[in-house]
């Protein structure tokens, strides 16, 4: 029933419909207006609408429809009613991310161990322009292509195997899937229960997202990405990792040492030019002009690599596959 009017008028006369309200044929129905007050006057600000929905959850989990042993987690983004063209520019401040405090000290943790400086705190705040809808500030400017630019919302979503809907977040859609994720996987465990794996797309594949599921002790399912590399080039694969010396090693057999570790989390690892100029591989393995290779390996790498090695299990595989008809199919009924 698409209007509060209509529903109203559906309670005075559908029997079925009083008794699960529990009125009976004497009672007056209120007016339609009086729910539309309540609506934006007592609920508004409340978490009503999210008790009431994770009560019908429950019910179905108690009757064995839901199972949440997977959460399959996706993003929609949604047409905000707002013009495009009617916007103000502001400078605002860059969100500092959740896991910032947690990455600072792991980086000065692994600058130590190489026998570099601590890096000082970032005391100034960074500040970014963006475009603010005049008419609803809340959404987001969202790029999609050339052609495609919105103002828009984005529907962060959580589903189970048969496509239930255990968790959903909403914010603009200028806000990327992956700061998201650990709001919404907490939202499931507090609200429901811990998944034992949770199934994303290549949007969600960092190195903090990999690093989180695995702290959390849930299996990540996350698809293949090809390498950002260069065609022509040699990939970042061909160059092997020595964990135990903590260098690579190019396939010429000559190492690349480590350099510093950056203030975004990345270890850089550099080859001797001396060597690298007479190289015969020099042309597809760098553009330096000083002949330098560089390689930038993120100090929660090793997460990633995991999420990789899993991709090729049957478990991984299978569950991967039921994304188009659990979380996909959310979106399209929706």
């Amino acid at each position: 029933i698409r209007s509060m009017r209509q529903t109203i008028k559906e309670i005075e006369t559908n029997v079925a419909y009083r008794w699960f309200l529990g009125y009976n044929f004497q009672d007056k129905i209120p007016h339609f207006t009086t729910f539309g007050k309540n609506y934006v006057r007592r609920f508004k600000d409340t978490d009503i609408f999210e008790q009431i929905f994770y009560r019908i959850l429950k019910e179905a989990m108690k009757k064995g429809f839901v199972d949440p042993s997977v959460a399959f987690i996706d993003s929609t983004h949604v047409k905000a009613n707002a013009n495009k063209k009617k916007y103000i520019k502001k400078t605002a401040r860059v969100e500092t991310r959740s896991y910032q405090e947690q990455l600072e000290k792991e980086i000065n943790i692994d600058r130590e161990a190489h026998g570099k400086k601590q890096l000082p705190p970032q005391d100034k705040e960074e500040e970014k322009e963006i475009k603010e809808s005049k008419t609803d500030p809340e959404s987001g400017y969202f790029v999609k292509d050339e052609r495609e630019k919105l103002f828009a919302y984005s529907f962060h979503t959580a589903c189970d195997l048969n496509g239930f809907v255990l968790g959903t977040l909403v914010t603009g859609a200028n806000v990327h899937d992956s700061k998201v994720l650990d709001k919404i996987v907490n939202q499931v465990i507090e609200k429901v229960e811990k998944p034992s794996a949770v199934v994303v797309d290549a949007g969600y594949k960092t190195p903090y997202i990999a690093k989180y599921l695995s702290d959390q002790d849930i299996r990540p399912v996350m698809p293949y990405t090809r390498p950002r590399t260069k065609s022509g080039y040699m990939r970042k694969h061909e160059y092997v990792y020595d964990e135990y010396y903590d260098c690579y090693i190019c396939p010429e057999g000559e190492i690349l040492s480590y350099r510093t570790t950056t203030r975004e989390g990345y270890k850089q690892y550099a080859s001797d030019p001396k060597i690298c100029k007479n190289c015969s591989l020099l042309s597809s393995c760098t553009q330096s002009k000083n002949y330098t290779k560089m390689i930038h390996r993120h100090i929660w790498e090793d997460y990633i690599e995991e999420a990789d090695h899993l991709r090729h299990t049957e478990e991984n595989k299978r569950l991967y596959a039921k994304r188009k008809e659990t979380i996909e199919r959310v979106f399209a009924d929706m």
